[in-house]
C-alpha cells in the first residue's frame, strides 16, 4: 500500500487490514486514533510517530524501534513483538501512558526512558523484558506525583525492573521467577498470588505490599530495604522466618 493509499483509510476511519512494511521508516501521518489488524511490520523504524489512542489487533512487529514515539492510550490485542531467534523490539523515549497491551508478546522487549503512567498489561509474555529507568509515575503537582501501572497474570520471568518505582501498583498473579527487582519501589504494591520464586528482591521496598498467596521460596526478608506492614498468609510466615534462621514451634493444644 502506498502512503497517499494509506492516509486515505485513516482519515476515513477506516480500519486498515493486513499491512505489510519492511526495512523502512514509518510515515509522517497523523494516525491518532487509527485502527490496524493482521499487519505485518519488519524491521521498520517507528520515529516520532503519531499513533495516541490507535488500535493495533493480531499485528507482528520483528525487531521494530519505536523512538519518541506517541503512543498514549493505544491498544495492542493479541501483537506480537519479538522472533524466532528471540530478539525483541524496543521502545526508547515514548510515551505510552495508559497504553493497554493485551495477551502480547513482548519478551526481551525493551522500555528504555518511556513514560509508562497507567499502563496496563493483561495476560502478556514479558519474559526477559526489560524496564530501563521506565517511568510509571506523573505529577500532579509540584509536590504530588501519582504512581500507576498494572501486571496482571504475566509472564514475567527473568524480567529486569531494578529500581522501578511501582508504589501502590498492581502484578497481582504474574510470574516473576528469577526477576530483577532489586532496588524497586513496591509500597502497598499488590503481589497477591505472584510467583517470585529466587527472584531478586535485594534492596527493595516492600513495606505494606500484599503478598497473600505468592510463592515467596527464596525471598529474605533481611536483603529488604524496608518491609513493615507487609502482608502474607500463615504457611508464608514459616517460609520467610526459615529462611532468615528462625525456628517456629507450633505449641500443641
Amino acid at each position: 500500500m502506498n502512503i497517499d493509499a494509506l492516509a486515505r483509510e485513516i482519515s476515513a476511519g477506516k480500519p486498515v487490514q493486513s499491512l505489510r512494511m519492511a526495512d523502512d521508516h514509518w510515515p509522517e501521518l497523523d494516525c491518532q486514533g487509527a485502527s490496524f489488524a493482521d499487519g505485518v511490520f519488519e524491521r521498520v523504524q517507528f520515529s516520532n510517530p503519531i499513533l495516541a489512542d490507535a488500535r493495533f489487533t493480531s499485528c507482528r512487529f520483528v525487531s521494530c524501534r519505536f523512538s519518541h514515539a506517541e503512543l498514549a492510550g493505544a491498544h495492542f490485542e493479541r501483537c506480537n513483538f519479538t522472533r524466532e531467534d528471540t530478539k525483541g523490539c524496543s521502545f526508547a523515549f515514548s510515551n505510552l501512558q495508559r497504553a493497554v497491551f493485551g495477551a502480547c508478546d513482548l519478551s526481551l522487549a525493551v522500555f528504555d526512558r518511556s513514560e509508562l503512567f497507567a499502563v496496563e498489561m493483561r495476560e502478556c509474555n514479558l519474559t526477559g523484558a526489560k524496564f530501563t529507568k521506565a517511568d510509571f509515575s506523573r505529577a500532579l503537582s509540584r509536590k504530588q506525583i501519582e504512581t500507576r501501572a498494572s501486571f496482571h497474570a504475566c509472564k514475567m520471568d527473568l524480567a529486569d525492573l531494578c529500581e522501578s518505582r511501582l508504589p501502590g501498583c498492581s502484578l497481582a498473579g504474574s510470574r516473576l521467577r528469577e526477576a530483577d527487582l532489586s532496588g524497586a519501589d513496591l509500597t502497598d504494591a499488590d503481589l497477591t498470588d505472584c510467583d517470585l520464586f529466587q527472584a531478586i528482591l535485594d534492596g527493595a521496598k516492600l513495606s505494606g505490599a500484599d503478598l497473600t498467596g505468592a510463592e515467596v521460596s527464596g525471598l529474605t526478608l533481611t536483603a529488604l530495604a524496608d518491609f513493615a506492614g507487609l502482608r502474607i498468609g500463615d504457611d508464608q510466615m514459616f517460609r520467610l522466618l526459615d529462611a532468615i534462621g528462625v525456628s517456629v514451634r507450633v505449641r500443641q493444644r
